[in-house]
């Protein structure tokens, strides 16, 4: 008993110690910090998983309504009794062609064709982030790029100069078979085109890239890195805000347009000066003749 009242005399002393203090409150906010570390993020990650659950459900209550007559209610795509596509799977596509594809209005189509016309979106943005975010749950594929993969924000003058440079290189090499050396567009075989990419977002530059969407090549991040999407984008942007020092472009088609108003106008014209002459000149040896007689 003389040995308990002597410990408790001994802790009572040190507990008034200037230390004492700092001690406690040292201990206090090691045991706060290490309850909310294991508590907090298993809550965060619950939370975030039920709210991404919630859109993907939200998204597939659209694509039920608005897709799954073409796609099939799971997105594996439906054939027609012909044997012919009717709506193509969707189970590995991801969730950057749904938003290229919604967000540029091309789906969902108003009516079959060789090709999705862009249109206005019949979507909100809400909407298509919930569809994308149905679509990328039923396989793999890939995701909506961040914008800092297709912007040129806060880069310097130079840089972005020097991107320009090498995404016009890529583009010359890689698109203007198809848009023309000036993204205007062209014919496609079957019914089909590629499409005008001058003043299209930087976004669904990227992702038409990345997806390949109807009739274009899929130019994968194993074929054309993500910095040299972005420069070819940035070739593009720049195409958009230079202006035109030719006088009349012709709609930018090229040498094609270019010959043809050439022959059918220029050519016309010169035979059509050269009838006139001949003409005339016919009529003036006539008058001459008669009033000789």
């Amino acid at each position: 008993m003389r040995l308990l009242n002597r410990s408790a005399g001994r802790l009572s002393r040190y507990r008034r110690g200037p230390i004492a203090g700092f001690v406690v409150l040292l201990l206090g906010l090691l045991l706060t910090g290490g309850l909310y570390a294991a508590f907090s993020p298993a809550h965060a990650d619950s939370d975030s998983a039920a709210a991404k659950q919630a859109q993907i459900e939200k998204g597939r209550q659209l694509f039920l309504v608005s897709c799954a007559f073409c796609h099939g209610q799971n997105g594996q795509g439906v054939l027609t009794q012909g044997g012919s596509q009717l709506g193509p799977a969707l189970t590995d596509v991801g969730a950057a062609a749904v938003d290229f594809q919604v967000g540029t209005g091309r789906m969902p189509m108003t009516m079959p064709g060789p090709q999705a016309k862009e249109k206005q979106p019949s979507f909100s943005d809400q909407e298509i982030s919930d569809l994308a975010a149905y679509v990328a749950s039923l396989g793999t594929g890939p995701g909506i790029p961040d914008k800092q993969l297709y912007s040129t924000q806060g880069m310097s003058q130079s840089q972005i100069n020097a991107l320009v440079q090498r995404g016009g290189q890529i583009f010359l090499a890689n698109c203007t078979a198809c848009h023309n050396f000036e993204g205007s567009g062209g014919a496609m075989p079957r019914g089909g085109f590629a499409p005008r990419i001058r003043g299209v977002s930087s976004k669904h530059i990227y992702e038409a890239m990345l997806t390949g969407p109807q009739s274009m090549d899929t130019f994968s991040d194993g074929n054309i890195p993500p910095q040299d999407k972005k420069a070819v984008i940035a070739y593009l942007n720049n195409l958009n805000n230079t202006p035109s020092y030719s006088g009349l472009t012709l709609g930018g088609l090229g040498p094609v347009s270019e010959g043809l108003i050439g022959w059918v106008v220029g050519l016309g014209f010169l035979v059509g000066f050269a009838v006139w002459i001949a003409a005339h000149t016919t009529r003036t040896t006539k008058k001459k003749d008669g009033a000789s007689a």
